[in-house]
This record gives C-alpha cells, structure tokens and sequence, in this order.
C-alpha cells in the first residue's frame, strides 16, 4: 500500500506529494500527522532549503474528507465538534507552514476545494495549472471557511471579494485568481512541475537567513503599524547584516560575479 503522502528530497528541495488520488487527496487525520510530521522534518534538515507541495493524480485536494472520523456526524444526538478537528489538525498545519523559516512552493495540479483551497493559499508562492479551480466550498454543506480561509480572503482579495467567495461557493478559475492576486502565476498543464521545481532551485540558491527574514516580516506586516514594521525591519536587517551570505553577495557584487551562498 503506498503512503498517503510521498517524501522526496532532490538536494535542498524536499517535495511533498498529497497521496490520495481516489479521493482527490482529500484530508485525513493520518494525512494531517503525516504532512505536520514532514514540515517538522524540513524544518529541521539542513539540507532543505525549500519545500514544494503539490497533488497526485487530477486534483491538488478536494477539502476535509467527510467519511473521516474525526468529522463524519455520529448521529442526531451525537454531533461532532468540528471546533475540536480544527484545533486538533488544521490550525497545527496552517501554523506549521507560516512559521517553517523556508519557502514552501505549492503547485496547484487541480481543483483546490474548501480546506484543500486554504491549504494551498498559505504557501509562499503558488503556482496553478490552467485547468486549476479554487473552490470556498464550506457553504454547501453548512459551514464556514476554515483552515485559515477567513483571514487570507480578507487580506489578499479584500472583504467584498471574500465573502461572495464565501457565501457563493463559485469556482474561481486558476486565471482569475491570479488577476486578483490571490496566487503568483498561472501555468499551462504540461509545464506545471517544471515550473514549480525551476522555481524551488531558484529559491534554494537564495541566502537562506534573508528567505527567512523576508518570509517573517512580510507576515507580520498584515498586522503592524508602519512604525511597527520599520522595526521590524531594523532588526531583522541587523541580524542578517551579519551574515556569511551578505558578505559572500556584497563581494560577488563588487567582483561582478554570481554570489555563491550557504
């Protein structure tokens, strides 16, 4: 039986493969252990310098899988606290990947539908197939966004944008999404992963301290005041001013050659 989700690592890129392709890799708790488990493993190799998520098969992730146990209603008097399943497993992942000090590239090969479309808008860069739709699925059956949805909707798309997405559930084309600036780039079917993976070796040829800085000051910038965000410039400059890779790019620059980083 193959993993629900495949670990590969091709120098410093570490590419995670949801596995679920019969069930357009919809959410499991096994999967949700299984992906935190891989973020805290690049986390902690050095040789990852970028992590790239993507799908198998024709959909990048279909959402919560609602014959999941974790979810699945017991019954009239026996409802789930769906609170539980978010505090349990989503809210751990969306953490995890905000706070991983690397890139996480996610190459959306298929329809990204309600928590599996969240999932995929915390990644640092987003790639999508044309073919690509993104789906706030959530009030077909009921519920709200999760997974973090609330809060990148309102911050990338704005809040008119993001409640007709919400309260809709109608698809948004890989395209569209990208006019409004909620993912990077689109990209034909066919060329997807080449992208996705020309892009993760772009990235881990980048000095890894300033990724970090860059990725940290961007997300606290949602929530600072500009005074606030100046310092947090200030400091962070500070610190990697001291860098090996600032004075490796500094003297590449002057010796008009390509930096060579740690």
């Amino acid at each position: 039986m193959e993993p629900i989700l495949l670990v590969a690592q091709d120098g410093p890129v570490t590419t995670l493969t949801l596995n679920r392709p019969e069930r357009l890799n919809a959410f499991t708790q096994d999967l949700h252990r299984d992906l935190r488990a891989a973020l805290a493993e690049a986390a902690a190799n050095n040789q990852c310098r970028v992590v790239l998520i993507t799908g198998a098969g024709r959909g990048f992730c279909a959402g919560q899988d609602l014959a999941d146990r974790a979810v699945i209603p017991a019954g009239e008097s026996q409802r789930r606290d769906l609170g539980a399943s978010l505090e349990s497993f989503y809210n751990p992942l969306v953490r995890a990947m905000r706070n991983l000090p690397k890139p996480i590239v996610v190459a959306v090969n298929g329809v990204a539908a309600g928590a599996g479309a969240n999932f995929a808008l915390h990644g640092d860069i987003v790639l999508a197939a044309k073919s690509a739709k993104f789906i706030q699925a959530f009030i077909k059956i009921g519920l709200m966004p999760d997974a973090g949805g609330t809060w990148s909707l309102t911050h990338l798309l704005g809040e008119a944008r993001a409640k007709a997405l919400a309260m809709t559930g109608e698809p948004l084309s890989a395209t569209q999404a990208a006019d409004w600036g909620l993912i990077w780039r689109v990209v034909e079917d066919e060329a997807l992963m080449v992208e996705a993976h020309t892009l993760a070796r772009t990235l881990a040829a980048q000095p890894s301290g300033a990724l970090a800085a860059i990725k940290s000051a961007i997300h606290a910038a949602s929530v600072n005041s500009l005074d606030a965000q100046l310092n947090v410039e200030r400091d962070g400059q500070r610190e990697i001013g001291k860098s090996d890779d600032y004075l490796e790019g500094v003297a590449a620059f002057l010796e008009k050659r390509a930096p060579k980083f740690g």
